[in-house]
């Protein structure tokens, strides 16, 4: 097999230059654990961006997928087919929605989202249109989701940007309030903020803002790309701060492993009807085969249990390394979502550091790294990984 350094050199010389890669050519996962291409071994600590909730290759996904592979691999949403009736049940039986549509990424999620406000908006608010976002939220890479994003760096090389989008402070509501017009048709908001580096609001925010939207006849829109499918602790991160939103907005996890999408809205918000919105590969077959039985499997298994369980191991963890290095300043941690945060922008050599311990990490800010392992991962495997972190920040 060749080695990372010759794979990385064919990368370079035929894909676009969009993405800064680690150096690091995984070539075989199982559980918590990678392999490269040079045969080193890692504790995994970022699970395909949150998306591995079972971990890399879970027999019960795998499964799925190869008999589904072996049934029925892709018609169109003009014919029903199981899996994706299946899945469906399943969200919408545990959630507060009534309506859900699947698609291919995050970002189209944002997308469908978003067409469901504008909709709504001219059904109901006579043509309002205005969607409130936080300030380093992310929402995704299509173009109207950079222009939801509250973060100016990504509109710059693509202006003029769609417009319609006011950003305000994540965790105030007052913002919201004084940035609401006649013109808002809903306020889009992640329950923690993952890109932005692990942000966590008050625990009064969302009911405060649930509140302010219903005076208003506003649309709460909740991104749960990043904290759906259990990663806090609960099926959906809306359960954590006791609110039910409006729409809902689904990927990673949901496919444990597969790309997938979906926007949930409840009845009396799902403002698209026949021929408003389509999707030629949206809740194809093999996909929501996997996303059933990923599903049911964290369901059946009290997977929320155990994150629960390991977050207070993880917190616990983390703590001590910030007892330990004075350059750590600040552990943020909700379910198995976390940030180290420095007090200096030293995350490139954390990065570098950690890789060569044996520890994948995400670095999420310059001053900041961010740890979202599979939810089935163990305390033995946390203890590991931190193990590893441990020596990586003693050489940083």
């Amino acid at each position: 097999m060749p080695s990372n350094a010759e794979y990385i050199a064919i990368e370079q010389k035929y894909y676009a230059q969009t993405v800064r890669r680690r150096p690091v050519v995984i070539v075989r996962g199982e559980g918590s654990r990678v392999w490269d291409a040079d045969g080193k071994e890692y504790v995994d600590f970022v699970a395909g961006w949150a998306v591995d909730n079972l971990g890399h290759c879970p027999p019960v996904v795998v499964e799925a997928i190869a008999k589904q592979a072996a049934t029925l691999i892709q018609t169109s949403n003009q014919f029903y087919t199981l899996p994706q009736l299946e899945i469906a049940e399943m969200l919408i039986e545990n959630s507060c929605m009534d309506r859900v549509f699947f698609c291919n990424s995050g970002a189209e999620a944002v997308e469908g989202a978003l067409k469901i406000a504008r909709r709504y908006g001219k059904l109901h608010k006579n043509g309002a249109y205005g969607v409130i976002t936080a300030l380093n939220s992310f929402h995704g890479r299509t173009m109207n989701a950079v222009a939801a994003t509250g973060q100016p760096h990504y509109h710059e090389l693509f202006e003029p940007i769609p417009e319609g989008f006011t950003y305000v402070d994540f965790n105030d509501v007052e913002a919201v309030m004084n940035a609401t017009t006649e013109n808002t048709v809903a306020v889009m908001i992640e329950p923690v903020q993952g890109e932005g580096g692990v942000n966590i609001p008050d625990d009064d925010y969302f009911q405060r803002l649930r509140a302010w939207c219903d005076q208003n006849n506003i649309l709460l829109i909740l991104d749960e790309v990043q904290t759906g499918m259990g990663r806090l602790g609960s099926l959906f991160g809306y359960e954590e701060f006791n609110v039910e939103p409006d729409v809902m907005i689904l990927a990673k996890g949901l496919g444990f492993g597969v790309p997938i999408g979906a926007f949930l809205a409840k009845e009396d918000a799902m403002a698209l009807t026949y021929g408003d919105h389509g999707s030629t590969f949206g809740g194809n077959p093999l996909t929501t085969a996997a996303a059933a039985a990923g599903t049911r499997y964290l369901l059946d298994n009290d997977i929320l249990g155990h994150v629960k369980q390991m977050e207070v191991v993880l917190k616990d963890r983390l703590d001590g390394l910030k007892s330990k290095y004075g350059f750590v300043n600040e552990i943020r941690c909700k379910g198995l979502l976390a940030a180290v945060a420095f007090d200096s922008d030293i995350m490139p050599q954390v990065m570098d550091a950690a890789e060569a311990a044996g520890v994948l990490l995400n670095g999420v800010r310059p001053n900041a790294v961010r740890i979202m392992p599979a939810l089935n991962i163990t305390e033995a495997e946390i203890d590991e990984g931190i193990g590893r972190l441990d020596t990586a920040l003693g050489n940083v």
